[in-house]
């Protein structure tokens, strides 16, 4: 892989098609190529989180979820290749009931924010959700591994929680939604 990714503007994409892992081009608005983008975005999106000041624990798991999403991206760009293991699912289940153990229960709905990284990891939990709907449309007309679907799902869920867990150790509370705030006339 030492010189791999010497040459980065081969345009070979020009006239609307690129590449994809096995050698066949696709149409760069193709769903695939679509799903592909947007686990590049949420890639990219956890991070500007980590840019933030992040505690150890959420730090190591979310890069270990960039690894994660690279390898979900190589799966996505090989049609009919699995690289999302039951395993990375898995793990995403135990940090999730690790992280939720220790906040308190919800009573109301929470608003994205509070801290930055916060904020940022509510983000990118809107940006998983893409993610997810993008890979669920192109299960639609292509197979999707099962695992590539469940680990888009627990990582939104991960995040969620992970953005309480930011703004308790910012020593901030959730934004709770005031669903009975009175309207203005």
């Amino acid at each position: 892989m030492g010189n791999r990714l010497s040459k980065i503007a081969t345009r070979t994409g020009d006239k609307g098609d690129t590449g994809l892992g096995d050698g066949s081009r696709v149409a760069k608005d193709s769903a695939r190529i679509r799903a592909l983008g947007d686990i590049d975005e949420l890639n990219s999106s956890i991070g500007v989180l980590l840019a933030e000041k992040v505690p150890a624990g959420p730090r190591a798991a979310l890069l270990q979820v960039q690894h994660d999403l690279f390898d979900l991206g190589g799966e996505v760009c090989i049609p009919g290749h699995a690289m999302i293991s039951e395993a990375q699912v898995l793990q995403l289940d135990a940090l999730l009931e690790t992280y939720n153990r220790r906040l308190p229960p919800l009573k109301e709905f929470i608003l994205p924010g509070g801290t930055r990284a916060a904020a940022l990891a509510h983000l990118s939990r809107t940006v998983c959700r893409r993610a997810e709907r993008s890979l669920v449309a192109l299960g639609r007309a292509e197979p999707v591994g099962e695992r590539a679907r469940q680990y888009l799902n627990r990582l939104s869920d991960l995040l969620f929680v992970l953005g309480r867990t930011l703004n308790r150790a910012g020593k901030r509370g959730d934004v709770l939604w005031r669903h009975e705030r009175k309207k203005k006339s």
